[in-house]
């Protein structure tokens, strides 16, 4: 008598054929093939944060296939070939037109992984990630998938040394020197910045959400801050990782039963204690979108709650590049992110009930890594933190309207008298001609100028890209002369910006926004007392009816589309320019600009509120 297997192949033998073929070039049991699938996902790119990528698969995937088998104490699964997302070189494209993409390759990321998880029907799934971008697109697609996932990060590269002086590089190093007049000294900088592989090493974007994603629980605590080439990453956490999938698979352990509104807020937290990255606040709403949440400003944290916690309850405790001196491998060195999760957990910060991706809260993860203390050194003590306040705030006022623009506090050098800065508006309509101004004259800039750089939002650019190369130019430009210069735009910024730089002003030029109708000269007042964002010549009704009447003029001349708007001249340009989002949204590829969300949650106020221990009088009810 045939068994059900061979009765359901007998059935349906063109579905069974490719799979039955697999199984035997996979070495895996034929009789497995209608069991659920599980397997590995990585990411690939032109870039050294991929390099690591493949052979970590592939750990993976061995470790994962010598569990699969019908005998006790296996895994009775479809094994599935790993498979492979691509991504845009953040370190290589900055400054050029191709950056353009490097959003929008969070958004190709979440749609192949979203095709290969859905058509393959993976009912679990390991995926090793690196760069931004792409973890974010993938933590995405796992989360609208929903079932049983794990992510480990590739791992930060080491720092560099300046083989003359010693002095630690990293790439921020390389695109600060662009300025210098000697050639020798900014090529022996951009040939010694990089050794080997990894992605970037310091509190930049990368390491912003790595952590993020070890907070919110989907990926184990220790195995964010090791360097990509730790030997731990090959020889243990392959094994670690296949037991805890087959430990999430067994209990039913789903993303969005780790992803809820009192982990994303943790993350966030965390985000604003390590100084970390402006593109947190791009990535945290296309997160929690996926997660079920309409609107991550609403329904998780408010732009109120977020800039009284970073103002009054949550300090920055590392001292980490950009803004300080060591890097994610240093962080690793004195016991790795556990290490800050341990002491905002025992400052009643965090939540610590939230569930992890390893079965226990994260506050019994902390506990069984032995978590050590701070050293007070690399990681500082709440107590008597790196810096009093948190590392990033989020600005309204007439410019920004959305309450999106954000500053990276943490990153700012000067030019904040009593909390306020107050400029002069120098335009440019878009980065070319800021990096033109820079390269050719660079004694224009003057101190007190405010840079506006518009036209380079989601829709306008389109892509939003980040801009490190200006801004290290400028922070170069200030440090020489001993002045201030401020950057404004609707563009971002790499998490290795530094200073008083605002990004995501919303909303963007392209559709008329504020931004759009600064003029030359206009001053400018960003107010850290009120978290504004002021052009006070907008405030005169006159001015501001005949400056708008002038920007219809020139779209409605133009064909609907302001002429200083890039080209979108291929068909992931022209989606962008239709479909993007607001960056208060998450700057996403979404159909008719509405934030698209599976089984939304309902929406909540309760939940875990942080209060610091130290402070306990700076805790307003939210």
């Amino acid at each position: 008598m045939k068994n059900s297997k061979t009765v359901l192949i007998d059935r349906h033998p063109g579905r069974s054929a490719q799979t039955i073929g697999l199984a035997n070039a996979l070495g895996t049991d034929p009789e497995l093939i209608h069991e659920p699938s599980v397997g590995v996902v990585g990411t690939k790119g032109d870039s050294q944060c991929y390099l690591g990528v493949a052979e970590k698969v592939e750990a993976i995937h061995e470790a994962l296939k010598g569990r699969i088998g019908r005998e006790a104490g296996k895994l009775p699964f479809r094994l599935v070939q790993p498979e492979f997302t691509i991504a845009t070189s953040d370190g290589v494209r900055n400054g050029t037109p191709e950056m353009r993409y490097s959003l929008i390759g969070r958004e190709v990321t979440n749609d192949a992984l979203c095709e290969h998880l859905e058509a393959t029907g993976l009912a679990g799934t390991i995926a090793v990630v690196a760069c931004d971008k792409p973890p974010v697109g993938t933590l995405a697609a796992l989360l609208e998938h929903n079932q049983p996932a794990i992510i480990m990060s590739d791992g930060p590269i080491h720092p560099g040394k300046d083989p003359e002086t010693g002095e630690a590089l990293d790439i921020v190093s390389a695109y600060q020197v662009a300025g210098n007049p000697d050639a020798e000294f900014r090529h022996r900088i951009s040939c010694n910045a990089c050794p080997g592989m990894g992605s970037c090493g310091g509190m930049f974007t990368y390491n912003t959400m790595q952590t993020f994603i070890g907070v919110v629980g989907m990926q184990p605590l220790h195995m964010v801050a090791p360097a990509s080439d730790d030997p731990r990453r090959l020889n243990e956490f392959p094994a670690e990782l296949v037991q805890i999938l087959s430990e999430m698979m067994k209990n039913d352990l789903k993303p969005r039963d780790i992803v809820v509104r009192d982990s994303l807020r943790n993350a966030m937290i965390v985000a604003m204690a390590i100084g970390g990255s402006t593109n947190v606040t791009l990535h945290a709403p296309e997160i929690a979108r996926a997660a079920g949440f309409a609107d991550f400003w609403k329904e998780v944290i408010t732009p109120e709650e977020f800039n009284h916690l970073a103002e009054h309850v949550v300090p920055v405790l590392t001292d980490a590049r950009p803004y300080g001196k060591y890097s994610m491998v240093d962080i690793d060195g004195v016991g790795g992110v556990q290490v800050i999760v341990r002491e905002l957990l025992e400052a009643g910060l965090l939540n610590g009930d939230v569930l992890t991706c390893t079965g226990e809260t994260l506050a019994e993860q902390v506990k069984r890594l032995e978590t050590k203390k701070v050293d007070g050194t690399v990681i500082y003590p709440v107590a008597k933190p790196y810096k009093p306040t948190g590392g990033l705030r989020v600005l309204g006022g007439n410019l920004s309207p959305d309450f999106s623009a954000i500053l990276k506090l943490a990153g700012v050098e000067g030019g904040l008298d009593d909390n306020k800065f107050v400029g002069s508006a120098r335009v440019f309509e878009g980065e070319p001609g800021l990096l033109k101004a820079l390269d050719e004259t660079p004694d224009v800039f003057k101190n007190n100028d405010i840079v506006i750089v518009r036209y380079a939002g989601p829709s306008g650019a389109p892509g939003m890209p980040e801009m490190l190369d200006p801004t290290s130019r400028i922070t170069t430009l200030c440090r020489e002369k001993n002045i201030v210069i401020a950057l404004m735009t609707d563009a971002r910024f790499s998490g290795g910006s530094v200073g008083l730089v605002i990004g995501h002003v919303g909303p963007e030029a392209a559709i008329g926004g504020p931004i759009a109708l600064i003029e030359d000269g206009d001053e400018i007042v960003a107010d850290l007392t009120t978290n504004e964002l002021i052009c006070p010549a907008l405030e005169d009704p006159a001015t501001l009816k005949a400056r708008t009447a002038k920007w219809e003029k020139e779209v409605a001349d133009n064909g609907g589309i302001h002429p200083n708007c890039g080209a979108a001249d291929t068909r992931l340009l022209h989606r962008a320019r239709h479909t993007a989002v607001p960056a208060v949204r998450g700057g996403g590829l979404h159909p008719n600009r509405e934030v698209w969300v599976r089984e939304p949650r309902e929406a909540t106020r309760s939940g875990f509120v942080p209060k610091n221990k130290y402070r306990p009088d700076s805790v307003k009810a939210f």
